[in-house]
């Protein structure tokens, strides 16, 4: 279903990575195959992090899925959460309020030292969104930005309805001594109804979607491999690497 080939590109035909090392070392790449609880992810993550901030541990990209559960961000609002009952829902760290992690959406955890990279917040989330919108375009989906909405949206036409934007992907990050966490969630074919326990980051007026919703019957493992060539061009190499322990 991939729109073009993914195959790895040469690393000369690839560029300079915009939000790349400063010493062009590859960041490690780990995929999940079954689905890991919310706390042990979170604990991973806080280990994994802390290690590359005191140089013990390289940086590492971390996809995985969850089951169904919500989280709230810092900015979360209690009366965002509309069924507190339907699933568990855990207190995260990460920037933003409600979303929703469950089977069908690719979870990628980003734990990169920024002061090897570049020390801008901005810019950080500016190449995070990039990343997504950059797998997206694999699948010919335009993904977009919109001023004060985080995340990446796709436009939807209906002929003879007003266009409508729903959201595909979210992004919520965390820094600590300049190492982020968290990360992005990609819908690729979760059960978009699960989302109605929630207001999606605090967002009323627009809705959900997935690749699959969309039309474009991806598979997890075509949207692994637009993630890590788009990641590539973005922040630079990556090689395999084990799941955090």
């Amino acid at each position: 279903m991939l729109d073009r080939s993914l195959s790895s590109a040469p690393e000369d035909e690839l560029g300079e990575a915009p939000f790349g090392r400063t010493d062009a070392a590859a960041a490690g790449w780990a995929v999940s195959r079954a689905p890991v609880a919310y706390p042990d992810a979170v604990a991973a993550m806080e280990a994994r992090a802390a290690a590359i901030a005191e140089g013990r541990a390289g940086e590492l990209v971390w996809l995985l899925e969850h089951p169904p559960l919500y989280t709230a961000g810092v900015s979360a609002k209690p009366g965002d959460l509309i069924e507190p009952d339907r699933f568990p829902v855990f207190a995260s760290g990460r920037g933003g309020q409600y979303t929703y992690h469950g089977p069908g959406q690719r979870v990628a955890y980003v734990m990169l030292d920024l002061t090897r990279r570049q020390r801008d917040v901005r810019a950080f989330v500016a190449a995070l969104e990039d990343w997504v919108i950059g797998a997206l375009d694999a699948f010919n989906v335009k993904g977009e930005i919109r001023d004060g909405r985080v995340g990446v949206w796709v436009e939807r036409r209906t002929p003879g309805a007003p266009p409508r934007e729903d959201k595909i992907a979210a992004i919520g990050v965390k820094l600590r001594r300049w190492v982020s966490f968290h990360g992005v969630s990609l819908n690729v074919e979760p059960d978009l109804s699960h989302f109605g326990g929630i207001v999606p980051c605090g967002v009323t007026e627009h809705g959900v979607t997935s690749l699959v919703d969309l039309g474009l019957p991806v598979t997890m493992d075509e949207a692994d491999a637009a993630l890590k060539a788009s990641f590539r061009r973005v922040f630079g190499e990556v090689e395999d690497a084990g799941a955090p322990a």
